[in-house]
C-alpha cells in the first residue's frame, strides 16, 4: 500500500494514494480551510493525475482539525491585498473556475466528508460530488452578495436549479442550511452523525474501489434518515417562491415587507434586515446571474461568473466587493459604506457592463472535447503570456 504524504506543517493541501483510494485533506484549519492560489494548484494537480490513473478509482476529500471547518470559502484577504494592483488574483479565479469545471465533470467516483463550515467556494468542493457527506456541524451558506460581490464558482448553476426560487433566497441572503437542511435540499446526498464520520471513512479506504453501488451502500450503513424541523426554511418554500420570484430585488423587499407583518412570520424580520444592509450592487449582479443560470449549461454559468468576478475585482462599476471585505475581516467594524448606496442608483444598465462578454480569447476556457478535457489551463492562455 504505497502513500504519497506531503509535510503537514508546511503543505495546505496533502494527498495520500493507498492502492485505489486518493485521499485529498485541505490542511488551513487554523485559516478555515479558506482556498488560496497554492490550494487551487495542487487540488488541480491531483486531480488530473488521479482522473488520468488506472489505478485511482476512488476520491475523498475532507478537511483537517477538530471539524470546525471544511472550507470557508475564497481568501478574502487575498483579494483585499491585491486591490490596487490591477488583476493582482485573476491567475488563481481563472484557475479555480477551471477547476470547477472538472470537479463537476469527474470521470473518478468522489466522496466528500463535510464537517463545519462549507461556505463559497469552500461548497463548490463538496455540492458536484456524487457523494456529498455532511453531519449536524456541517454550515453551508453562499454569503458573497452581502459583501458587493456574487454567487461563484458555480453555484449560479447549482442554486438556480434548485425547487422553486429557493436559489434566489439563499443566494440574496446568505442564509445558513444544516447538514440535515443540505440533504433534504439536495445539496448534500448523505447525513451521518459526526462520530460515525471516522468509521465510515476507514471503511470507504478499506473498499478500495469507486463502484458507486458499493460505496453508496457503504455510506447508507453510516447514514441516518433526515427530518426537518417545522422552523426550517425549507418548510417555508411557499412563501419563498411568492416573494423571491418577483422580477427586481426591489420588490423582493417590498414583498417581504407586505409580509413580515402578518402572523407567524417572524423568521422573515432577519431576512429583510440583512437584505438591506447587503450591497445594492451585489444583489443586483448575484438576482440576476441565478435567473440566467436557470437557462445557461454549467459551462456558460462558469464562463460568465468568470466575467462577473473580474469585472467587480476591477470595479468596474463599484468598489463594494472591498468595502465588504474591509468591513467584514479587514476592520471588522460590521459598517460598509456602500457605492451606490441605493437600490434605485443600479439600474440595468450599470449592471450590464459586468455581464458583457470578453473578446474570445479572454474567456476562460473550458474543454469542448472529452479528448482535450485537461486543456485550457491558465498557463496556456493568453493572461499568461507577458505582456
Amino acid at each position: 500500500m504505497a502513500q504519497q504524504v506531503n509535510s503537514q506543517d508546511e503543505e495546505v493541501v496533502l494527498a495520500e494514494e493507498m492502492s485505489h483510494v486518493r485521499l485529498i485533506t485541505l490542511n488551513r484549519p487554523r485559516q478555515l480551510n479558506v482556498i488560496s492560489s497554492r490550494v487551487v494548484s495542487l487540488l488541480a494537480q491531483y486531480l488530473e493525475k488521479w482522473e488520468k490513473d488506472d489505478n485511482a478509482e476512488l476520491i475523498l476529500i475532507k478537511a483537517s482539525g477538530a471539524g470546525r471547518a471544511f472550507s470557508a470559502g475564497g481568501d478574502l484577504r487575498m483579494f483585499y491585498d491585491g486591490r490596487t494592483s490591477r488583476d493582482s488574483c485573476l491567475e488563481v479565479v481563472y484557475r479555480m473556475y477551471w477547476l470547477c469545471y472538472h470537479i463537476h465533470t469527474y470521470k473518478k467516483t468522489q466522496v466528500a466528508l463535510v464537517q463545519g463550515i462549507s461556505m463559497g467556494g469552500g461548497a463548490s468542493l463538496m455540492v458536484p460530488l456524487k457523494f456529498s457527506v455532511v453531519t449536524e456541524k456541517a454550515v453551508f451558506a453562499t454569503p458573497e452578495a452581502s459583501i458587493g460581490f456574487h454567487t461563484d464558482c458555480g453555484f449560479s448553476y447549482m442554486l438556480s436549479r434548485l425547487p422553486g426560487h429557493l436559489g434566489e433566497y439563499l443566494a440574496l441572503t446568505g442564509a445558513r442550511l444544516s447538514g440535515k437542511e443540505l440533504v433534504a435540499a439536495g445539496l448534500a446526498t448523505h447525513f451521518v452523525p459526526s462520530e460515525k464520520l471516522p468509521e465510515l471513512e476507514k471503511r470507504l479506504v478499506s473498499l478500495n474501489n469507486g463502484a458507486e453501488t458499493a460505496v453508496k451502500s457503504t455510506i447508507e450503513e453510516f447514514s441516518s434518515d433526515v427530518q426537518i424541523d417545522e422552523e426550517s426554511v425549507l418548510k417555508k418554500q411557499k412563501m419563498i417562491d411568492d416573494c423571491f420570484s418577483k422580477d427586481s430585488v426591489e420588490e423582493i423587499i417590498k414583498s417581504l415587507e407586505a409580509e413580515v407583518t402578518k402572523e407567524g412570520n417572524g423568521w422573515i424580520v432577519p431576512v429583510l434586515k440583512g437584505l438591506k444592509r447587503s450591497s445594492p450592487t451585489g444583489l443586483k449582479i448575484t438576482l440576476r446571474s441565478i435567473r440566467e443560470g436557470r437557462k445557461q449549461s454549467l459551462p456558460e454559468c462558469l464562463k460568465k461568473e468568470f466575467r462577473l468576478t473580474m469585472n467587480i475585482l476591477r470595479t468596474a462599476i463599484s468598489g463594494d466587493v472591498y468595502e465588504g471585505i474591509r468591513a467584514l475581516t479587514i476592520d471588522k467594524d460590521n459598517s460598509p459604506k456602500w457605492d451606490p448606496s441605493t437600490f434605485d442608483r443600479v439600474g440595468d444598465e450599470r449592471v450590464n457592463v459586468v455581464f458583457q462578454p470578453f473578446e474570445e480569447d479572454l474567456e476562460l476556457k473550458i474543454p469542448e472535447r472529452e479528448d482535450c478535457r485537461w486543456e485550457g489551463k491558465y498557463e496556456n492562455s493568453v493572461y499568461a503570456v507577458p505582456k
